[in-house]
């Protein structure tokens, strides 16, 4: 073997990785283990067990990968209809389709098993349920009802319960808090997607996921609906007296922000007020987590 050969060897395994964490869309799981890693932080009453975190965040980070794996091998062929997906490795035939539900049905049952073995039972029992919910009950739904959005809103918030019981939490009302945030908080986010994806999500084969299909009117009520819900939500932290009036004053002031640019897109209707909800989305979560670890009451 020449040194050329060898070289497009390794530039061919390297691409086989690349694709491989792509299934794992790389970027969701990232804010999954920084959620979860909140909920642990936040649960963790006695000071952080450095061993337990690293063990909470594998495992996570493992069952977090294998639920998108398995999402995208489900929706292989309405991923290679849509703009945005189609460059996805099943669509473009960078793996193959009995290679990607193998990695996706491996790593998902290594990371519940590692999170039942070396966390506690009650985080490996409600990862296992997270991922049957998001990869066999959210993904189908989303091509039959509009209501797909609000069950996929369940197993999208359980990362930071994840993080929180790994760490000791009992299932309590923070628990609960944390959960109703995440859940509240993506209502909008999802639904600016759906905004600005429209018609790629009816090429697709998701008319029921289509602002279309819901209508802007109900689709903007919606929004200013869960974006008004999350105002008091978010301070629950604050009540419960996890958090100090740090949290408390600056959380309201992102959940207030986040209502006004819901309130915009409801008034506007444009993509551009679309694209504008989305990326302050991005930014309401981590800023409204990080106040939280900032401010925890110890």
């Amino acid at each position: 073997m020449n040194i050329q050969t060898a070289e497009v060897g390794v530039s061919e395994r390297h691409s086989k990785v690349v694709h491989y964490l792509a299934l794992t869309k790389p970027r969701i799981t990232v804010l999954v283990l920084v959620t979860a890693l909140v909920g642990f932080y936040m649960g963790a009453n006695e000071g952080l067990d450095w061993t337990l975190l690293l063990h909470a965040a594998i495992g996570t980070g493992l069952v977090a990968g294998g639920a998108s794996a398995l999402n995208q091998y489900l929706e292989r062929h309405h991923d290679a209809r849509m703009i945005r997906t189609k460059d996805r490795p099943l669509p473009s035939k960078k793996i193959l389709e009995n290679e990607a539900l193998l990695f996706a049905v491996a790593i998902s049952i290594i990371g519940i098993a590692y999170l039942f073995v070396l966390t506690t039972t009650i985080t490996g029992g409600l990862a296992a349920l997270t991922l049957l919910l998001y990869a066999f009950v959210y993904t189908p739904l989303k091509t039959r009802t509009t209501f797909a959005t609000l069950v996929g809103a369940v197993p999208g918030a359980a990362p930071p319960v994840l993080g929180w019981t790994a760490a000791g939490g009992g299932v309590d009302a923070m628990l609960w808090a944390f959960f109703a945030i995440l859940f509240f908080w993506q209502m909008p986010h999802f639904l600016a997607i759906a905004w600005i994806y429209n018609d790629d999500y009816i090429r697709g084969g998701f008319p029921k996921l289509s602002i279309k299909k819901t209508g802007e009117l109900s689709s903007s009520r919606q929004i200013i609906f869960y974006c008004s819900l999350l105002v008091p939500v978010s301070i629950l932290p604050t009540t419960l007296g996890v958090t100090g009036t740090l949290y408390l004053v600056a959380g309201l002031l992102l959940s207030f922000t986040y209502l006004g640019y819901g309130a915009a897109l409801a008034r506007y209707r444009s993509q551009s007020a679309a694209r504008r909800l989305l990326r302050f989305s991005v930014l309401y979560l981590p800023a409204l987590l990080l106040l939280m670890m900032v401010d925890k009451v110890v």
